[in-house]
This record gives structure tokens, C-alpha cells and sequence, in this order.
């Protein structure tokens, strides 16, 4: 199941979104252990990809509540940059044309090698992070074991 927001099919809200520069996509598959939800965020040329785990298969409403409740929540979560899109400018398309991509999009069902560099990049960069936050830890329990182990042999020797 694949929705894209905006719709190519309704002309109005294509022009508006696209003078913004920002097109949303949410990809939902099942990736042979567990139901998926993929969102790919262009904005300002520039995509951004977000995965979301729903275990079972996810229901309409289900789907329709993770946009609602968590999909803002998790966009301002990441800090991802995102990957640069050559774009150009679309036109108008055919709606038989867009039935046709609509129908090998839903058979592919996957997401595509540019969202699965920005997940990627989003995940290097949260791996970047906990390591940073990991070592600063490590060094602060160091020097606690240090300054304890000084004042245990201060006390020691304290009337020598």
C-alpha cells in the first residue's frame, strides 16, 4: 500500500505543495517478518526517509492514527540532512500514465535505493551520537573510580 501526499491527480494541491517544494510518501510493506511503514519526505529537493515498525498488519485506521499522532513527532525527532534529488519540474501526468505507475508501484512494493540511503544516513548518524554519548559515560565513571580510589588512599596515609 503506498500513498502520496500530495495526490498527482488533484492539480491544486500538486501546485501549491510543489511552489513549497515539500512531497510526502508513505509506503507500508511487509517485509517478510513484520509490516513496515516507510514515510519519504521531499523537501526543498532534498529526501528524507523515515521507518516505522507496525508489527501486524497495520488497519486503515491504524495507518490513518500513526499520521495523525506520530508522524509529526518522529519528522522533528531526526536530524537527518537527507540526500540531494536531481529533480525537474513535473508536468501534468495522463491519468491512464499514473494508473500504470500506480499499479508498478504496488507491485514493487519496496522503497526505493534513494529512502534506504537517507534511513541509512539517519541511522550512521544516531549510531554517531550514542557512541559519543557512550564514551563521554565511560570517561566519567573513570574518573570517578580515580578521584575514589585518591581519597581512599589519602585516608590511608592520612596519619603517616
Amino acid at each position: 500500500m503506498s500513498v502520496t501526499f500530495p495526490s498527482s491527480g488533484c492539480p491544486s494541491f500538486f501546485r501549491i505543495f510543489y511552489e513549497e517544494g515539500i512531497v510526502m510518501k508513505l509506503t507500508v510493506y511487509y517485509d517478510g517478518q513484520f509490516w513496515v511503514g516507510v514515510v519519504e519526505t521531499v523537501n526543498n529537493g532534498k529526501l528524507r526517509a523515515f521507518r516505522h515498525l507496525f508489527g501486524k498488519e497495520p488497519k486503515d485506521s491504524e495507518v490513518l492514527a500513526f499520521v495523525h499522532n506520530q508522524l509529526l513527532n518522529m519528522m522533528a525527532q531526526t536530524e537527518q540532512e537527507g540526500v540531494r534529488l536531481q529533480g525537474r519540474r513535473q508536468k501534468k501526468i495522463n491519468p491512464k500514465r499514473l494508473q500504470r505507475q500506480i499499479s508498478k508501484e504496488v507491485k514493487n512494493g519496496g522503497v526505493t535505493s534513494k529512502a534506504q540511503e537517507a534511513i541509512k544516513l539517519e541511522l550512521d548518524a544516531r549510531k554517531q551520537k550514542k557512541k559519543q554519548i557512550t564514551k563521554e559515560q565511560r570517561e566519567h565513571v573513570k574518573e570517578q573510580r580515580y578521584m575514589l580510589k585518591k581519597q581512599k588512599a589519602k585516608k590511608k596515609h592520612r596519619g603517616k
